[in-house]
Parts: structure tokens; C-alpha cells; sequence
């Protein structure tokens, strides 16, 4: 008997095309794009074995892919505006069998407009089919409203309703009104999360089928956006509902690298009549890599920028640069092998694509607040502050506290750069 867990298959659909919202699935909420936001629920849910996202747009699968997914490209004729999320499911699940992965057992959909959804959710859906004998399961959220619907008018034979007809109560009768808690209680299906039996799935063509379990989650969290006002609400409610982010201390980094342009400055060049380029880089910045540098961290400057401006900058700040580098994940790779530094033990601050293989490299990619939508959905933390503005002091504080406070005698005796 094979000790091997169950294959859990999270399949996430993802159109380019919206008419509600255009680029919904690229759209950020708390920073992240909603692609990515789907892709790391399903990361952090330990019954996932394998993640997909499904799209036919090449800039959702490059978040998805920096975010951990692997990309499942949808032809054209599931692509459509009439294209069901089931055919998109199916064409994953096929498209993992032909690459030779473990037959599915499980598969769940997960979609991009749930923005809260959580790794627990997703769980314990997977519990429900796995442990406890479930066909099909859904996130379903307590409601306790009553619902109304308007009178079908008599004689029409669409059944069309009619306004002058007055309301019928759907799930109560309008002549007796129970309390709360001395009538049943409904629950409303989030749109979050759907798991079904791969063979019993194939078998049906559809979500539903079998014995179907309710997992209930928390209210509060259910959200579906289908228009811009839902967006806009998500967005204010990001603050909220979003843990805090895992942030690394001292305990955990041995190293810091930074890319300059972008993190290290707000990505402008002034360039003037001669042809000379200069930038604006924030003190507080250097401030922090005079913290950093004292406690003992080894510090990097990597740039594939050839410009005297970033050899100048490390000058100041007093610490190495490699820059002119075209392959930065090469350069970084032997950069700590030559040091007996653990990548893992690395954290690296970047904003743009270009970052992204040092990214596969470390264990603490972070991303500026200004980074572009593929590199925040790839970073393990984000900073809240943009690139230029003080991002690199904001890291110093993460992993010194408060040794940055300028209250203690460490500030008080800190160079300015």
C-alpha cells in the first residue's frame, strides 16, 4: 500500500477577457493580484498537492507562475464568454494526466473572485472528500436573511415577474415571522471554493453530484467580485481581513541583497544635456544598511545596470556591488557559494521582472510596495513602503527592531549616509 498522500489537484480558471471588470484576474486587492491571491490559498493548504491556473492570457500566467502555480494554457474554445468553469477544469485535469503527473483524486476550484478565501478553507474542503466520504463539497457561508423575489406575472408564459404583482417570500411565510434563532438556518453558497471525486466528476460533467457537504466558512470573509463596486470594496476591506504578513527577524537572514533601480530608488533616471544620468536614493535607506551592516549581516548590491551611479552608491554605503550582471540568479548563486552563505538564509529586495529568478532562489523574496503585479504576487512579504522612499530602512526594522529606534544609543551613534 502506497504511503504516498492523496493527489489534491487546485484547479484555478482564469479568462483574460472580463466584461464586468477588465483584467479582473490581474486586478491587486491588499497589494496582490487576485491570480495570486488564489494561487497562494491553495499553496498554503496542506491537503494541495499540485496547483494550476488556467488562462489563455499570457500576463496571468506569468503572476501565477511567479506566485508557485504551474500554467495550464486554455485553447481557444474554452475561452469564450459561454465556456463553462466545468470544460476549464476538465482540460486542466487532461493536461496533467498527458504531462505525466499521479492520477487526481481529488480536485478542487478555486476562484480568483473569493479574494479571502483562505489556505483552511481550502482544506478543509479537501477534508470533506478525503476523511469524510463526501462526492462533491462547497464554502458555504450562515445567512439569515429572509429573501424576497417579485411575483411571476399571470398569463406570461416566460414567466417573466411582475413589479405590480408584489413580493413572495422565498424562503419564509411573510404571515409568520420566527425569530433568528427559532428558524432554521440557511446557508449561501460563497462561490469560494468547489471540490469534487475526479472520477465521479468526469463521470457527471458537472460540480454537483453524489452526496454533497457544506463547509461552512466565516461570513465576514464572503466576497465575490463581479463588478467595480465589489472591487472597491474588497480593496477596503483588504486592511482588514488580510493576516499579517510572515516577516522575517534576525533569526532568520543571514544575508541581504538589493537590486538598486526600482528598490533602492523610485525607478527615474534624470539624465541632463551631457548625456549624465543621476537618481534620488532616500538617507533613511542608509540608514538602515549602516544597521544591517553593524549587526552583522552580509550586504549586496546587484544590479544589471552598468552605471557608475550604482558602483557610486555602494561606495557611500560601503558595501559590495556586482552590477553589468546579466544572469543576476547566477551571479547571486555563486555570490554565496564563495561566502558558505545558505540561499534560503538570504533575503533579496526586488521590483521588476528581471528579479524574479533570484526570487526561485532565496528563502525571503521580498518586494517593494511600488513592484510590478508579478513580483508581489512572488514575494513572500512586501514592504509597505515603494521603492526610493525608505524600503530597505522599512527591512531594517523587520529584522532589527528595535535596535532602528532612534532612542537607542545603536541610532544614536549611527553614521547618516
Amino acid at each position: 500500500m502506497s504511503s504516498q498522500p492523496p493527489t489534491v489537484v487546485a484547479v484555478i480558471p482564469a479568462r483574460g477577457g472580463s466584461k464586468g471588470v477588465p483584467a479582473k484576474n490581474l486586478a491587486p486587492v491588499g497589494g496582490i493580484p487576485l491570480v495570486a491571491r488564489a494561487v497562494r490559498a491553495c499553496r498554503a493548504a496542506r491537503r494541495v498537492t499540485d496547483v494550476l491556473v488556467s488562462t489563455d492570457d499570457e500576463g496571468i500566467a506569468a503572476v501565477a507562475r511567479g506566485a508557485g502555480a504551474e500554467v495550464v494554457v486554455r485553447p481557444e474554445a474554452l475561452s469564450g464568454d459561454t465556456a463553462t468553469s466545468e470544460s476549464a477544469v476538465l482540460h486542466a485535469l487532461d493536461t496533467l494526466a498527458e504531462r505525466g503527473g499521479t492520477p487526481a483524486r481529488v480536485v478542487l476550484f478555486v476562484q480568483c473572485t473569493s479574494p479571502f478565501v483562505t489556505g483552511e478553507d481550502v482544506d478543509r474542503v479537501a477534508a470533506a472528500l478525503l476523511d469524510d466520504g463526501a462526492d462533491t463539497a462547497l464554502t458555504a457561508a450562515p445567512f439569515h436573511g429572509f429573501l424576497w423575489r417579485e411575483a411571476p406575472a399571470t398569463g406570461h408564459a416566460d414567466g417573466a415577474a411582475d413589479p405590480d404583482a408584489g413580493g413572495v417570500g422565498v424562503n419564509h411565510d411573510r404571515s409568520h415571522r420566527p425569530r433568528r434563532q427559532d428558524r432554521p438556518e440557511d446557508l449561501l453558497e460563497t462561490g469560494a471554493v468547489y471540490g469534487m471525486t475526479v472520477d465521479g466528476f468526469r463521470a457527471a460533467g458537472h460540480r454537483f453530484f453524489g452526496r454533497t457537504r457544506l463547509v461552512r466558512v466565516d461570513p465576514a470573509r464572503t466576497l465575490e467580485i463581479d463588478d467595480p463596486h465589489d472591487l472597491a470594496r474588497a480593496r477596503a476591506l483588504a486592511p482588514l481581513l488580510d493576516a499579517p504578513g510572515e516577516l522575517p527577524g534576525r533569526d532568520d537572514v543571514d544575508a541581504v541583497v538589493l537590486d538598486f533601480d526600482g528598490t533602492q530608488t523610485d525607478d527615474r533616471v534624470y539624465v541632463d544635456t551631457d548625456g549624465r544620468e543621476t537618481v534620488a536614493v532616500h538617507r533613511g535607506d542608509g540608514l538602515g544598511v549602516a544597521a544591517l551592516r553593524r549587526a552583522g549581516l552580509r550586504l549586496l548590491i546587484l544590479s544589471t545596470e552598468q552605471n557608475p551611479v550604482v558602483a557610486a552608491r555602494a561606495r557611500k554605503l560601503d558595501i559590495p556591488v556586482l552590477h553589468g550582471v546579466d544572469r543576476k540568479d547566477l551571479a547571486l548563486k555563486q555570490w554565496c557559494e564563495e561566502r558558505g552563505v545558505a540561499p534560503e538564509r538570504v533575503l533579496y529586495l526586488g521590483n521588476d521582472v528581471n528579479d524574479l529568478p533570484c526570487f526561485g532562489l532565496v528563502g525571503w523574496p521580498v518586494a517593494v510596495a511600488s513592484a510590478h503585479d508579478v513580483v508581489r504576487g512572488a514575494a513572500r512579504a512586501i514592504t509597505s513602503t515603494p521603492g526610493g522612499a525608505g524600503a530597505v530602512r522599512e527591512i531594517a526594522a523587520w529584522l532589527l527592531g528595535p535596535r532602528l529606534d532612534p532612542a537607542t544609543p545603536t541610532a544614536r551613534t549611527a553614521k547618516d549616509d
